[in-house]
């Protein structure tokens, strides 16, 4: 018999082909339930019991709800239900708020919650918000807490910009560490030569940022880099969908909340412009412009009349004129 060599290696080639396709269907189907099991869920997916829920409500009431409100509504701290909640969190798989809790709350008794406590209090939250519950514990494994979201919202921004802190995390990480460089210009010269250390100190003196920075920069390049942070986070405060401590949100479209933010722009510039100067004097007579943008901001959104100092209640009126 005559063989063809080509026909032979034609029909190797097929059989070949149809054997990878076999093989490709078989571990598709072999793996189609890992896949299943791995797929995102959300909080409608009645993920927690009215058991866990109730557990969650009574630990609210003791730790949670002077902060945050009887019913969850805000107080002093951001609500934890409505559409204010469902903008920062609904996009977001339960484990974040889930490590929100656990690590941070209560604010003045933070880390102390167990995760079974975390994952009732995160139960209750649900329940409050009108998510179904089921017939399964909201668990408290990380893994399993990633894999639902918990309302599958889309985000209003992109990531790039949409806000990543509120109101006074921004102003307390940008804003008042770099007004208090060039405030300290007033009693310290960037230009005098740095004091001797301390016995036992691990500081070489002077006018330092942090001890880990000291020395990076020379302190007149400390006080002009603080001064464009100011004029380029300014307009941070102007950013769509950012919201104050208290969950309410930023006003940006109130023309009095503009107008405090270009004012505080441009004590940034006239601060640069004097410490282009190096002269302590100059940034000295600076600080009175920065100090005003800060007060008439202060007083009107911040330092509410007729609390005293410290008052809970004053936080939870802030962000309001």
């Amino acid at each position: 018999m005559t063989y063809n060599r080509k026909s032979i290696m034609t029909s190797v080639t097929s059989v070949s082909r149809a054997l990878r396709l076999f093989l490709g269907a078989i571990l598709i189907q072999a793996l189609a339930p890992v896949s299943n099991a791995q797929q995102f869920r959300t909080a409608n997916d009645h993920v927690y019991t009215d058991a866990q829920a109730a557990r969650g409500r009574a630990l609210y009431q003791q730790k949670c709800a002077a902060c945050h409100g009887e019913m969850l509504e805000g107080k002093n701290a951001p609500p934890l239900v409505g559409g204010a909640f469902l903008a920062v969190w609904g996009a977001q798989a339960l484990s974040e708020l889930a490590g929100k809790i656990r690590n941070t709350m209560p604010a003045d008794n933070p880390g102390k919650l167990t995760a079974s406590e975390t994952a009732d209090l995160v139960a209750f939250v649900l329940q409050a918000g009108k998510f179904p519950s089921g017939r399964n514990e909201l668990g408290t494994d990380d893994t399993g807490l990633k894999a639902i979201v918990l309302a599958g919202a889309k985000p209003a921004q992109s990531q790039a910009t949409a806000p990543a802190g509120n109101l006074n995390q921004v102003m307390r990480g940008i804003l008042f560490p770099n007004s208090n460089i060039i405030f300290n210009v007033q009693t310290n010269d960037p230009g005098a030569p740095p004091k001797p250390a301390a016995a036992g100190s691990n500081s070489n003196g002077g006018f330092s940022w942090t001890t880990w920075g000291n020395g990076i920069y020379s302190p007149w390049q400390m006080v002009d880099y603080a001064a464009i942070a100011i004029t380029e986070s300014a307009p941070l405060l102007l950013t769509p969908g950012r919201r104050c401590e208290n969950g309410k949100p930023v006003p940006v479209d109130r023309p009095d909340w503009i107008k405090f933010t270009e004012d505080m722009a441009e004590a940034g510039r006239v601060a640069y412009r004097a410490s282009q100067t190096r002269s302590q004097e100059a940034v000295s007579d600076a600080t009175n412009q920065l100090s005003d943008a800060c007060f008439q901001c202060h007083r009107v959104y911040r330092d509410k009349r007729g609390f005293r100092q410290g008052d809970p209640a004053a936080a939870a009126a802030r962000c309001t004129p």
